[in-house]
């Protein structure tokens, strides 16, 4: 690893969580960031926080720097990077080596009901997060972006170079704007930027209002489960430990200046291969043990009918996707189940 000391935004989150943890676990001093908001259930991230040796009672604190009970190295500190104050704060007192910025409001459709949400999170929180790197000398920022800049392309797979000119959700329009942020930045500071252009992600303590978890829970309850676009969708499903093997690996591969270009990337982390919606489906019910009810629905707005990582550019850095999705489908659920006591 290139860096002694790291702030991963967004520490709370499912794939915070698993960086963190990753992170930690390699020998790195870790101080992991999060709001903790309600966007969804908060007894998840107060759990996934326990997983990393942080009680809930010092976690729900504000500006509060709370050890790790479990990670020596680990210390947590709620704050929202919209906080234009206390951020820079932190990070002088910190002095970070490098930034894996994962906070942001997530979530397409809720971007249809409350777009004010991402403009504070996704714009104000990202422009304090690329200050307070150039007034403290940040030596890599790695940030998540999302495959849903593609919009409704049709050349698949996508590739980093293709036009992202065309969001269709707010949610995709903050993301693209990010990567314009960060180029601005590279280009006038001499920031090492890379944008993560990360393609649908599943496994152990995912996020309760993506797929897995929704169509899990219902089949389990007996409901019924929302099939969009009458099932004809198809996703670059990925799981959890390759997108953090994608993430590590970018952070230790940051952006090499040549001629006129700045520090500043983009690439895709993904599969690879698109798998069906109903294949997905269909896999989940054989590791549950239980048939869906289904319930066929229209395209939603703001969703697109296929996403396909092209990862030849993180392929060079030597990535390679090496869970299928029957076995990180079956870890999944594995999880979920002992996570419901069931």
């Amino acid at each position: 690893m290139l860096y002694k000391k790291i702030l991963v935004t967004g520490a709370a989150g499912f794939i915070g969580f698993h960086l963190c943890k990753t992170l930690l676990e390699q020998g790195l001093t870790v101080v992991g960031l999060d709001n903790i908001n309600d966007y969804y259930d908060v007894n998840l991230k107060y759990a996934r926080l326990q997983e990393l040796g942080i009680q809930r009672a010092e976690a729900e604190q504000w500006g509060q720097s709370t050890v790790s009970e479990k990670y020596p190295d680990f210390r947590f500190v709620r704050l929202s990077v919209e906080d234009r104050g206390a951020l820079p704060q932190l990070f002088e007192k910190e002095a970070f080596d490098a930034v894996v910025h994962l906070a942001a409001q997530a979530g397409v459709r809720y971007s249809l009901e409350n777009p004010m949400a991402y403009v504070d999170s996704n714009l104000v929180g990202f422009a304090n997060i690329l200050e307070s790197c150039r007034q403290y000398h940040i030596k890599h920022l790695v940030y998540a972006s999302s495959s849903s800049v593609y919009g409704e392309s049709d050349q698949v797979p996508f590739v980093e170079d293709a036009s992202v000119d065309y969001p269709i959700s707010l949610y995709a329009a903050t993301k693209k704007a990010n990567e314009l942020m960060a180029h601005s930045y590279s280009h006038l500071y001499q920031i090492p930027t890379t944008g993560l252009r990360l393609f649908t992600v599943y496994g152990p303590w995912g996020r309760p209002d993506m797929a897995p978890v929704l169509f899990a829970s219902a089949i389990l309850e007996d409901r019924s489960i929302n099939v969009f676009n009458n099932g004809d969708l198809s996703r670059d499903f990925t799981y959890i430990d390759d997108i953090i093997k994608g993430i590590i690996l970018t952070l230790n591969h940051p952006p090499v200046q040549e001629k006129a270009q700045p520090w500043y990337q983009v690439m895709n982390v993904g599969n690879g291969a698109p798998v069906l919606l109903m294949e997905f489906i269909e896999t989940l019910e054989t590791n549950l043990g239980k048939e869906a009810k289904k319930n066929n629905l229209p395209m939603q707005p703001g969703d697109v009918s296929c996403t396909w990582a092209d990862t030849t550019k993180l392929h060079l850095l030597g990535y390679k996707s090496r869970t299928p999705l029957q076995a990180g489908v079956g870890k999944f659920v594995e999880w979920y189940k002992m996570y419901l006591n069931i």
